[in-house]
């Protein structure tokens, strides 16, 4: 089974056993981009609230990574079983389901998949959505582990500059990356972490879903080197999921992301150099 899944495969496969499909949805994008699906959702779908249950509330960063014991309660709330086949979508077609796919694996979950286009292609096939309301689910069973390796710190990433071992890959848009362009965030200034290189999240994309096999290697062909390992970067930790999960799709192998991403870079050299 592929990374990813189509609208069409997911309605033909509703009733397979030990299926689970988790509603990722955000109420827009980090730029403001919201969409006319808000509170709409697939049937029997559970709401897996990325920013209040599946963030650790006490970092200092948002979308920071929870602890792997906070993370199996929550997902044992939703129903979640150690033999679950999870199909994860959100309501901006591909935005936050590739962070929460990357979680899954982060914590030692293989049977994993992000949903196509997510609920703006299930809807525009003509499948059935309902307003998303609140369940109580059976307590599942999940037990989480901890891929560390899968979590880049900030410490590995200064050590990275001195003796380089890793390519960051920043899915931010270029303006930010570049400096030219203010970050949402107002209290960052906008740049790149040095030796990084930068493929806008948007540039794996196309009208809300991946582009093809061979359109996302010529991407990623045309910036970084073959086999080269790679870290994924953006703002926050959640956009790199988008570009970590295209680059798979594209057949490279890492699952690396900087979890803190600009936000921690940036505030933390602020503190360095007195800004």
């Amino acid at each position: 089974m592929k990374k990813i899944v189509s609208a069409a495969w997911l309605y033909e496969n509703l009733k397979e056993e030990n299926l689970i499909i988790l509603d990722a949805s955000l109420g827009a994008t980090i730029d403001g981009t919201q969409t006319d699906l808000n509170e709409k959702t697939i049937p029997n779908s559970r709401y897996f609230d990325l920013k209040a249950n599946f963030s650790d509330g006490d970092a200092a960063f948002p979308n920071t990574l929870p602890t792997a014991a906070h993370f199996e309660v929550e997902c044992q709330k939703l129903g979640v079983n150690t033999d679950s086949k999870i199909v994860v979508f959100d309501n901006l077609g591909v935005y936050s389901s590739p962070r929460v796919w990357w979680m899954f694996k982060a914590m030692g979950h293989k049977k994993v998949y992000v949903l196509d286009g997510g609920l703006p292609e299930w809807n525009a096939q003509g499948f059935e959505v309902e307003e998303r309301k609140g369940a109580n689910w059976e307590t599942g069973n999940f037990k989480a582990t901890l891929q560390q390796e899968l979590v880049v710190s900030y410490d590995e990433v200064v050590a990275n500059i001195k003796n380089p071992s890793f390519l960051i890959v920043d899915a931010r848009s270029e303006g930010r990356f570049n400096g030219t362009e203010p970050e949402p965030r107002k209290q960052l200034q906008s740049g790149s972490i040095p030796h990084s290189v930068n493929i806008p999240y948007t540039e794996v994309l196309e009208n809300g879903k991946f582009k093809s096999k061979g359109e996302l290697q010529e991407v990623f062909d045309d910036t970084v080197e073959q086999d080269t390992d790679l870290v994924f970067s953006c703002g926050s930790g959640l956009t790199a999921c988008i570009i970590m999960l295209a680059s798979e799709i594209a057949g490279q192998k890492s699952k690396r992301v900087y979890d803190g991403s600009w936000t921690e870079w940036a505030e933390l050299q602020n503190l360095k150099t007195g800004l």
